[in-house]
């Protein structure tokens, strides 16, 4: 990813922040948008995420079928959402924050002892 790139998605997210600010004015629904209450609608969108995979043998897409492909875009676009007003709430740029943990992640897993396992940082 380039620095285009970066601006082209953090203007995406611009655009949808922008937009949900309109639509929870519409509303009247700002003073419901506390950072607990996002936060708590954000980990309940998760767990309806998880719930598509919850039985299936190995977890993976063919192992879905096409109403719950359907049903995991939906419910990723809610968790992508509740992620994006609860970073306007709390004045967080995503894009940043996100290429800083890249940052940090890269120091806690180097190539030479994280790669081809899964074992946390403080084990490797």
């Amino acid at each position: 990813m380039n620095a285009n790139d970066d601006l082209g998605q953090s203007d995406a997210i611009s655009a949808l922040r922008d937009r949900l600010r309109q639509f929870a004015s519409d509303r009247n629904w700002g003073r419901f948008h506390t950072p607990k209450n996002l936060a708590t609608a954000l980990n309940v969108e998760a767990a309806e995420l998880l719930e598509h995979f919850q039985w299936l043998e190995d977890g993976t897409r063919d192992e879905l079928s096409p109403q719950s492909q359907a049903g995991v875009r939906e419910e990723l676009a809610d968790v992508l959402l509740y992620l994006i007003m609860l970073a306007d709430k709390l004045d967080v740029d995503l894009v940043t924050a996100a290429h800083d943990k890249l940052a940090l992640n890269a120091e806690k897993y180097p190539v030479a002892k994280a790669r081809g396992t899964s074992k946390k940082y403080t084990e490797l």
